[in-house]
């Protein structure tokens, strides 16, 4: 939410279209992001069951299968690959689900192409901070949210923002 918040405040700044081109972007990205969401569902239980039992050999074993799963996912079963591959092509057309305007086209087509490398990696992410937070250190998932999201993100946008523009 506080990131949500800093980049609708760094996007208002040119337009309040900007800022819609980034909350059609983040209804999409769930789309594409729940099977890796749905497999942390799924290994999180079982990682601190074997964490808590002392059953190191198959939470490791878990935790190699779930990155090797949600690699699989995003590369194999194409999920995160189609969604890279749908923002590339298809912009325009995922902008005219939400009615785009000319002026939201305009910014959202190279907005959508930008943002939507990230899905190449993102299931690295994903997974790392579930394997935290199973594992007891949901202090070190909150972290690596924060500096990922608050330290790196937002700052970087700022600073794009104010030396190249929306582009």
């Amino acid at each position: 939410s506080v990131m949500t918040y800093c980049m609708n405040r760094i996007l208002i700044e040119f337009s309040s279209t900007a800022t819609a081109v980034f909350g059609v972007y983040f209804k999409l990205q769930s789309f594409f992001f729940m099977p890796v969401f749905g497999l942390n569902n799924g290994i999180t239980p079982i990682i601190a069951y074997n964490y808590g039992a002392g059953q190191r050999k198959r939470m490791l074993k878990t935790i190699k299968l779930s990155m090797l799963v949600a690699f699989c996912l995003t590369f194999i079963g194409f999920i995160m690959v189609e969604g890279f591959a749908i923002f590339q092509l298809f912009p325009s057309t995922l902008l005219g689900l939400f009615d785009a305007s000319e002026t939201m086209l305009a910014i959202g087509v190279p907005a959508l192409r930008i943002i939507g490398i990230h899905y190449l990696i993102a299931w690295f992410c994903i997974v790392s901070g579930t394997v935290f937070q199973a594992l007891g250190k949901a202090f070190f998932s909150m972290i690596v949210s924060i500096m990922r999201q608050l330290f790196v993100l937002i700052p970087a946008a700022y600073i794009l923002a104010k030396l190249g523009g929306l582009h």
